[in-house]
């Protein structure tokens, strides 16, 4: 056989990214992973879909750091690498844009998305978030329903909705205004415990006491220790512990507002 016949079967190499693209491509990346963090994704999602981008993009390899507050990506490329870093600020949970970020990536990989394809994609990106009066009633329902089955009563029950459903829209109208989240957490339990004080003070329904056990329900960080746990699990035990960390801080503010609005309000019934 002659040694300069190609053999058609045998696997050809990649062509190697030159540097102006192979630089885009580590800004994709991070972005990408950013875009996850920051909407709430676990770690191990991130840095699969940032990994698997990378490649499906034309990197050889690559490398991810999730830390905290930031993450590193560095992409290789024959004997090249191109490493990015990028500071991590939580947006709030939305699993539309984690959704809509892995559908983007499994388009490239499906070969419908090159890399300015995936960048237009990516770029007009917008969280899709519902009327925040909407939010509110529904959040409001779900913990009626939980003092309903908790053994509740009609009146404290719509005591219960009026209560969350506040409570919510301040939760929701400080976050718009990017207060911190404990002092949004820290607000919004004040502020339904202080609602739902009342049933016990002016006798509305037979079961106050659950009524302000309910009220606070919305407030419960259960998505956080979720991640937190899937993080420690998984092995990303830096991030895992920084969202229990988080989490817990979140659950004291709640349980300061609590105890503030019982303190002002002399009512320590449901204790």
């Amino acid at each position: 056989m002659n040694p300069s016949t190609k053999d058609p079967a045998a696997p050809q190499a990649r062509p190697t990214l030159e540097v102006p693209a192979q630089r885009e491509l580590a800004r994709l990346c991070v972005q990408t992973g950013l875009l996850l963090m920051q909407h709430g994704a676990e770690s191990a999602l991130v840095e699969s879909v940032v990994r698997r981008l990378g490649v499906a993009l034309g990197a050889d390899s690559v490398e991810v750091a999730i830390m905290a507050n930031a993450i590193t990506v560095t992409l290789l490329c024959g004997s090249k690498s191109t490493t990015t870093v990028r500071r991590n600020e939580d947006r709030g949970i939305n699993m539309h844009m984690v959704t809509e970020v892995q559908r983007a990536m499994l388009r490239v990989e499906g070969g419908e998305l090159d890399l300015a394809g995936y960048r237009a994609r990516i770029e007009e990106l917008r969280p899709l978030r519902y009327p925040r009066w909407l939010l509110s009633v529904m959040i409001g329902l779900s913990c009626a329903s939980f003092a309903a089955l908790a053994g509740g009563d009609l009146p404290s029950c719509g005591l219960v909705l009026l209560s969350s459903s506040v409570a919510m829209y301040v939760r929701l109208l400080l976050a718009s205004f990017h207060f911190n989240p404990l002092v949004t957490f820290f607000v919004a339990a004040f502020v339904a415990t202080s609602i739902s004080v009342q049933g016990v003070l002016h006798q509305i329904g037979g079961t106050p006491k659950i009524a302000m056990a309910s009220c606070v329900l919305l407030l419960v960080p259960g998505f956080p220790l979720i991640n937190a746990v899937s993080d420690m699990v998984k092995g990303y035990v830096n991030t895992g512990l920084s969202r229990a960390t988080m989490a817990t801080l979140l659950a004291a503010s709640t349980c300061a507002g609590i105890m503030l609005s019982m303190r002002i309000w002399n009512v320590w019934g449901w204790l």
